[in-house]
């Protein structure tokens, strides 16, 4: 493709993408198909000799949107968003062309130099104080991986990584049952085991940790001669946002000397505000915590904000500098390969340096104050409603119901209901003018809805209320 070719089908895809934006609100939310339909569309071998643009752009739209579920859609409000703003396109289009591999201070001098800075404004809007240095993360997941590996370390002195785990003590991880999954999955990965990870019982309206219970389990684990290494705090959980007590549990952490991270993946955008800080008290005496500002920051997807109180015990973990991996004549230069666990980087910084230029502090704190007051709102109207009942209150912008009419002929049993609340969540994806998904929670079957993506209006919540309340009312007719 030569240079005015590419100009053509750049600007044909910027084009595209407008179009696409602009229009992703009529498309149905959820894809409408079936496993294994893209599939067979799609040729077994590949292509012998190069395909016209053309043709594959068509086959964009033909074959590969039917399939695709629309995250950026107006009345997305399942799982929690992945939300992108034009501002950040913008920058995804200038990185992919930069197409650098930012791994080290020297790859791309300004990639390594813009994410400190930025790392540094992000920290300084959510409140923490400065003794946090923070780094851009792939993921929540990575982080937490990082994080749990760094408290294995620091509980083994720094001798896993050169002798191995066999033989050595038990580690002990804690944390509640409400943590996203990715804590066990971290757990398993750092070599800890299933086994080790500890759920700690919760209580509160906010279904957060008990202290008390933490405290008693880590003293009694020592008894035993095992190993306390990390406890997992959480700020905003998946399943309806429960938060723990952060303050008094960094204060067990601190008494028995074990490492702290905090999970506020979602949450921790909304902490922009100041009137939503409550949630973090303590999260300052962590020693990780890591939010994600491609959840809920209008940032796109990949872009994880992992703080941490010491850097020098994160790349004493996962730092490896061999010769053709340093920056010679350039000491003191930060590599933030050596805070990662993939070697290779790319420049998201770029993309959350357009987002806060362009929309301003101000601007994102209205935008996020906006949907915890419509999810507000919209609470409030199901919990009046007397045929659904509102199965936990709303944290920030997520709360839980359930549909649960009076006198239907369905039994009095918890069955029943998770039943019927499972058929009615299918015809309400099925139906494609909104997209929810679901949960577990005191034993129930309940239908989770969370407000955070990009373009979504007051009146494309009430949109989604009236198809709920609509296919709700044919579940019960039919």
């Amino acid at each position: 493709m030569d240079d005015e070719t590419f100009r053509a089908w750049a600007h044909r895809a910027a084009d595209w993408s407008v179009d696409y934006l602009a229009g992703v609100g009529e498309r149905p939310v959820r894809a409408q198909v079936a496993p294994g339909e893209i599939f067979r569309q799609l040729p077994e071998a590949p292509p012998a000799a190069g395909e016209a643009m053309e043709a594959i752009f068509s086959d964009l739209d033909r074959v590969v949107m039917p399939g695709m579920t629309h995250w950026q859609h107006p009345r997305f409000f399942a799982y929690f968003p992945a939300n992108a703003s034009p501002p950040s396109l913008v920058a995804e289009f200038v990185t992919a062309a930069l197409a650098a591999q930012c791994m080290l201070w020297q790859t791309s001098p300004a990639a390594t130099e813009l994410e400190t800075r930025v790392m540094d404004w992000l920290r300084q809007m959510i409140g923490l104080p400065d003794a946090f240095s923070g780094v851009i993360q792939d993921s929540a997941s990575g982080a937490t991986l990082a994080a749990l590996l760094t408290a294995r370390e620091r509980a083994l002195g720094f001798t896993g990584n050169a002798n191995g785990l066999a033989g050595g003590p038990v580690l002990r991880v804690y944390a509640s049952e409400q943590v996203h999954s990715s804590v066990d999955k971290a757990v398993r990965i750092a070599g800890i085991g299933d086994a080790n990870l500890v759920r700690i019982p919760v209580t509160g309206p906010l279904y957060g940790m008990d202290p008390d219970a933490l405290d008693a389990a880590i003293r009694a684990d020592r008894e035993a001669g095992l190993v306390p290494a990390a406890i997992v705090a959480c700020l905003g959980g998946t399943g309806i946002g429960a938060c723990d007590p952060i303050e008094a549990v960094a204060a067990v952490a601190r008494r028995h000397g074990v490492f702290l991270h905090v999970d506020a993946a979602w949450a921790g955008s909304a902490m922009i505000c100041p009137e939503f800080r409550d949630l973090m008290r303590g999260a300052e005496l962590a020693d990780s915590l890591v939010f994600n500002p491609h959840k809920w920051l209008f940032t796109h997807f990949d872009c994880s904000a992992h703080f941490v109180r010491d850097p020098k015990a994160l790349t004493d973990t996962l730092g490896l500098r061999p010769t053709y991996l340093r920056t010679l004549g350039r000491d003191g230069v930060v590599d933030y390969n050596e805070w990662s666990i993939p070697l290779g980087r790319r420049f998201r910084a770029l993309k959350l340096w357009f987002v806060i230029r362009s929309y301003g502090v101000a601007a994102l704190q209205g935008m996020i104050r906006d949907h915890v007051a419509w999810a507000r709102e919209l609470a409030g109207i199901i919990a009046a409603d007397p045929d659904f009942e509102l199965t936990s209150a709303p944290v920030l912008s997520l709360f839980s119901f359930r549909y649960a009419p009076a006198g239907a002929g369905i039994g009095a049993g918890a069955g029943d209901l998770d039943a019927l609340n499972a058929r009615l969540l299918e015809r309400i994806n099925d139906d494609g003018r909104t997209y929810l998904t679901q949960t577990r929670h005191d034993g129930r079957f309940v239908i989770r809805f969370q407000v955070g993506q990009t373009t979504t209006t007051r009146a494309d919540v009430m949109m989604a209320w009236d198809a709920v309340r609509e296919i709700a009312a044919g579940l019960r007719a039919g």
